[in-house]
């Protein structure tokens, strides 16, 4: 492909996106292919000669689009939203385009210094205070290995990256029975073990007891053991309960333990001022996360990873070999030291792009109408004689599942609610998906697709009333 072949076919590609983007609810929400489909329509083997682009857009849209489940898809409510925008996706073309590493301030200081103020508006923009600064991970997940990883050192005076972790102490990790999988990955990954990581008890909203926190850090010590941190949630993955940060901030303080905080996806609620009650004690904290790519219509991968402590962050993770050495030194930020990565992405471009692009003002309303949505929604359930809510409504996600009057058994009921989970997920009108609260399967609906309407959530909870209902009328009540 020559250059003018490349201006030509990206002139095509931006129509196959507008086209994309315009046509999208006609695909099916969730792919419908089946397992191997698509790796039975892959040669075994990659061509020996070049082919036209004309045969790889051909399969591309033949072999590749009936695989591709469409998160972009306003009637995607399954997981977390992994958004994007129309800004967003000319600023990652850009990325693309540029092919910048941006590993240090001399690889390209653009990219260094439009993350450092980007990252300063970010913090601003979700109510941060001051002493927080900010860099752009690629993952919640990688933020809070890192934020761990950045509590062994400190609190060891960096001896385990020198030493490597000796047997003569162990040391003891804290989140809540309903924190992410993350956190047990990140005590597994930092030589912590996960069976020293204490899941602690939850209260009947889903959040941490600060009271059962306090109790398994004074038996640990009483066992001779080293309380090290606590990885607080602002929005749990099943229920979006909401730690209550200042409680436990002030018992990390109490017991000289690191706090983290994840707000992967309830992050984006506090850029409404009305929202900054959920971190109430972020003063308290070490470390904050929150992910623009899942609600703040910034596409995968952007995490806004927020420290108070940047040298003890720059000090795990530093390493500076011959080769990296510049002139700049202290008066510029390498970011390659401020998490796992040597190479990095330009990050910062797209998030800059969606800022400026829809103001903060824009942000605000498209998150405010996506709460509001969810509220109307889970009043609607409540209201249903057969349906009902299984958890406190934070931000955009509702909790709920089918119950209908005659049937109280568990199992039939979490066998129920999977029936109907899958039926719905089948048809390819809706995406939704489950967790279990307290033993009963609960069906989750995530509101917050960058261009949903308040119509697609109506049609979609029409949709789940009408298929619950013909389901159970079409089992002649087997249960």
């Amino acid at each position: 492909m020559d250059l003018e072949n490349f201006r030509r076919h990206a002139h095509e590609m931006v129509d196959w996106m507008v086209d994309y983007f315009k046509n999208i609810e006609n695909f099916p929400v969730k792919s419908q292919a089946k397992p191997g489909d698509i790796k039975r329509q892959l040669p075994l083997s990659p061509p020996e000669q070049g082919e036209p682009f004309e045969t790889i857009m051909k399969d591309f849209n033949e072999i590749i689009m009936p695989g591709i489940t469409h998160w972009q898809h306003p009637s995607f409510f399954a997981y977390f939203n992994a958004n994007n925008s129309y800004p967003s996706v000319l600023g990652e073309m850009l990325t693309a385009a540029l092919g910048a590493q941006c590993m240090s301030w001399q690889t390209s200081p653009a990219a260094a210094e439009l993350e450092e103020r980007v990252m300063q508006w970010t913090g601003q923009l979700i109510g941060l205070p001051d002493d927080f600064t900010g860099v752009i991970q690629d993952t919640a997940s990688t933020a809070t290995l890192c934020s761990i990883l950045t509590a062994r050192e400190k609190f060891t005076d960096y001896e385990i990256n020198r030493k490597g972790f000796s047997c003569d102490r162990k040391y003891t990790l804290y989140c809540s029975g309903e924190a992410h999988s993350s956190v047990e990955k990140a005590a597994k990954i930092a030589g912590f073990g996960s069976e020293n990581l204490r899941k602690i008890e939850v209260d009947s909203q889903y959040a941490m007891d600060p009271r059962a926190l306090e109790q398994a850090i004074r038996e640990d010590i009483r066992q001779g053991n080293r309380p090290l941190a606590v990885i607080a949630a602002v929005g749990t993955t099943g229920s979006i309960a909401i730690d209550p940060l200042r409680r436990i901030g002030e018992i990390c303080k109490k017991y000289n333990l690191w706090l983290h905080v994840d707000a992967a996806y309830a992050g984006t609620g506090l850029l409404l001022p009305e929202n900054r009650r959920l971190i109430d004690g972020i003063e308290l904290a070490d470390t904050f996360v929150f992910n623009p790519h899942k609600w703040m219509f910034t596409n995968f991968d952007c995490s806004a990873y927020f420290v108070k402590d940047k040298e003890a962050l720059i000090r795990t993770f530093e390493i500076l070999p011959e080769y990296l050495k510049t002139k700049e030194g202290d008066r510029v930020n390498n970011y390659r030291d401020w998490g796992i990565q040597l190479g990095r992405r330009f990050r910062a471009l797209k998030l800059w792009f969606v800022i400026r692009t829809f103001g903060v003002e824009g942000l605000r309303e498209r998150v405010r109408n996506h709460i509001q949505w969810a509220k109307e929604l889970a009043v609607a359930i409540e209201a249903a004689p057969d349906f009902e809510l299984l958890a406190p409504l934070h931000l955009g996600t509702v909790c709920f599942r089918y119950k209908p009057v005659h049937i109280s058994d568990p199992e039939v009921l979490n066998k129920l609610n999977m029936e109907l989970l899958e039926t719905l997920n089948a048809a390819g009108k809706v995406y939704l998906t489950h967790t279990k609260l307290r033993g009963a399967a609960t069906l989750r609906l995530v509101v917050g697709q960058t261009y949903q309407e308040k119509r697609h959530i109506e049609k979609g909870w029409e949709l789940i009333q009408q298929t619950a209902r013909e389901n159970r009328d079409g089992a002649c009540l087997a249960y």
